[in-house]
């Protein structure tokens, strides 16, 4: 059995500004206090479950692509595949499924990994994705993982758990009854009461052939331009998740649901949960960098350069960022808006050198 893990490396991470940037986006950059990227961290987990290199491929877009290539020197070229332009998670997943079933056969296991998430132990995610692969492979299922929830998120997509599945390797496998998007913090008090619903980790596990067949039944218009023109006919496909176009459809879709340390690193407030001996125990702030604080509590500060220095007084419950050639103050419950701020500055020419 082949099992070829596949890394979607052609995200933004655009809340991590200023940090993040166009061509340094947060895949590339080290935020749990290693000395490894988010990209390279992905590839250490997968690497023993693909058995090296050879089976291990990543999907990123073309202005990523010497990054990729930078920080993954081992990958093979072949397994890199470049996307001329952003289409979102199902063209991705089509095409590499699509290019992989070529090589490989339509029996091969493909799993589908985002490149920006931070998961721990490696043992229980190794563990985890054994029982996925044997349940795509007894079931014919499209698996996807569902991290326990451990908080009312509300910045989170859920999946619920329908009809048992049986049990593999110690864990239960379900039918998912449905996907939900991201819920209002009621909504997600309710989900997290019922004991029935996982967050969507974007993780999923599948034979090469049982998808591509599904995709061709719930997303006839964009596999037909895929097998027709291959990664020229981007240009013409529809924007579209994964979720969207297959995963809210298909009744193949079972889910697993996991407890394994998870976190998909939204933005700057993640460092609260992933810096635990950098945060101040008096001042209940993480620091990252030079910095001098007075009065300044449950703060996130980060400063890239050594030879800069940030200092704050009288600061509550805010992120500080110096990087290069830009600086972000924001409030913590506001960092979802930074989005918003990087839309002004791609509509100003004279802005967009700070993206």
């Amino acid at each position: 059995m082949v099992f070829t893990p596949v890394i979607l490396a052609g995200g933004k991470g655009e809340r991590f500004w200023p940090l993040s940037r166009l061509e340094r986006p947060k895949q590339f950059l080290c935020l749990d206090g290693s000395d490894r990227s988010l990209l390279q961290a992905t590839a250490d987990r997968l690497l023993p479950l693909a058995n090296g290199w050879e089976n291990l491929w990543v999907i990123t877009a073309s202005h990523l692509a010497d990054g990729v290539r930078q920080q993954l020197p081992e990958l093979p070229e072949a397994n890199l595949l470049i996307e001329p332009e952003g289409r979102d998670t199902a063209p991705a997943v089509a095409w590499t499924t699509l290019e992989i079933s070529q090589r490989h056969g339509p029996d091969a296991v493909v799993g589908f990994f985002p490149a920006d998430h931070w998961i721990d132990p490696p043992e229980a995610f190794h563990h985890t994705l054994h029982a996925a692969i044997e349940v795509a492979q007894q079931q014919g299922a499209i698996v996807t993982l569902g991290v326990k929830p451990t908080y009312p998120s509300s910045g989170y997509g859920y999946i619920e758990q329908g009809e048992p599945q049986g049990t593999i390797k110690d864990l239960a496998a379900f039918q998912v009854a449905r996907f939900t998007e991201k819920p209002d913090r009621p909504t997600a008090e309710d989900f997290l009461a019922s004991g029935r619903f996982s967050w969507n980790s974007g993780i999923f596990i599948f034979q090469a052939g049982v998808a591509l067949a599904e995709l061709k039944q719930y997303a006839p218009d964009l596999m037909q331009q895929l097998q027709q023109e291959g990664v020229k006919a981007y240009p013409n496909l529809t924007k579209i998740s994964i979720d969207y176009a297959l995963m809210e459809k298909t009744q193949r879709a079972a889910v697993l649901p996991v407890s394994f340390g998870w976190d998909d690193l939204g933005d700057w407030n993640a460092l609260d949960r992933l810096q635990p001996e950098n945060t101040s125990p008096e001042s209940g702030n993480v620091e990252l960098g030079r910095h001098i604080g007075q009065d300044s509590r449950n703060s996130i500060f980060y400063n890239s350069n050594p030879d800069e220095l940030i200092v704050t007084i009288g600061l509550e419950d805010v992120v500080v960022v110096r990087d290069g050639n830009a600086t972000l103050i924001v409030k913590k419950d506001r960092t979802q808006d930074i989005k918003s701020v990087l839309k002004t500055l791609k509509e100003d020419s004279n802005l967009q050198q700070f993206l």
